[in-house]
């Protein structure tokens, strides 16, 4: 999904509000993002992480090279569903640039989703085992070193929960500590109430204890608009993005 456009959407106004908590919000389309052209979506084929989880590496620091007041020592990742998957590999593969990340609903185990989808980008996984492996995160539990908060809807028909559930027991396997949200009755889509703006209540409380080294104090509340779905009242959160949040020193 395309998320930086010259257009204000729910993903600006959730970005909005995680500023206004003190972080700095830095949104990318990485590698394979639809809207740029065939070329651009083709550099992930074989590889749906490596070459998104790079260019987020590499825009983090250009844009640390403009902003020096940005704190690189205190960068988190966040996103949901394939997002969730860039944001749990980042702590995964790159704890030397991500220090935390909120994955919800990450894909964790390439066989577990759709053919018509990833067969698109890896080919059959007969033929091409290699490419289901390093799009997948089961093999990469044992080199967690940093904050983890996973978060599913029991209900999810997208991807399934036993993504979630499966990274969780390889973690825990490997004895490495982490955090799980299980949603009760959510699907792969946000719920239209209060419930969603507490979970990304929930996030911002993770992000601050793990970053900042101090809980969230603000209050979370939502109201609900056919227009934009979740909307801020105050000082709430609106929906959920894939983005990076920063601290400034």
């Amino acid at each position: 999904m395309q998320k930086v456009m010259a257009e204000q959407t729910s993903h600006t106004l959730v970005s909005q509000w995680f500023a206004e908590q003190g972080f700095a919000v830095l949104v990318t389309d990485g590698a394979g993002t639809p809207g740029r052209g065939p070329r651009w979506e083709k550099e992930i084929c074989g590889d749906l992480i490596g070459p998104t989880l790079d260019d987020q590496v590499a825009v983090l620091h250009a844009t640390a090279e403009r902003h020096p007041e940005l704190d690189l020592d205190r960068v988190g990742i966040r996103g949901w569903s394939f997002s969730g998957t860039l944001a749990a590999a980042a702590v995964l593969r790159r704890p030397d640039t991500f220090h935390a990340a909120v994955a919800g609903a990450p894909l964790a185990d390439q066989h577990l989703y759709d053919a018509c989808w990833k067969e698109r980008f890896l080919g059959l996984p007969d033929q091409y085992p290699e490419h289901y492996e390093l799009s997948s995160l089961l093999a990469d539990a044992p080199k967690l070193s940093r904050p983890l908060l996973l978060m599913h809807g029991l209900a999810d028909d997208n991807v399934f929960v036993a993504n979630t559930l499966q990274l969780s027991s390889a973690l825990v396997a490997a004895g490495k500590p982490h955090e799980v949200v299980p949603l009760s009755g959510m699907t792969h889509a946000a719920p239209t109430n209060d419930t969603f703006a507490r979970l990304l209540g929930h996030q911002l409380e993770f992000l601050q204890r793990h970053l900042v080294g101090r809980p969230a104090t603000v209050p979370c509340r939502a109201r609900y608009s056919r227009s934009y779905g979740q909307v801020p009242t105050g000082t709430c959160p609106t929906t959920i993005l894939a983005a990076i949040t920063l601290c400034i020193r």
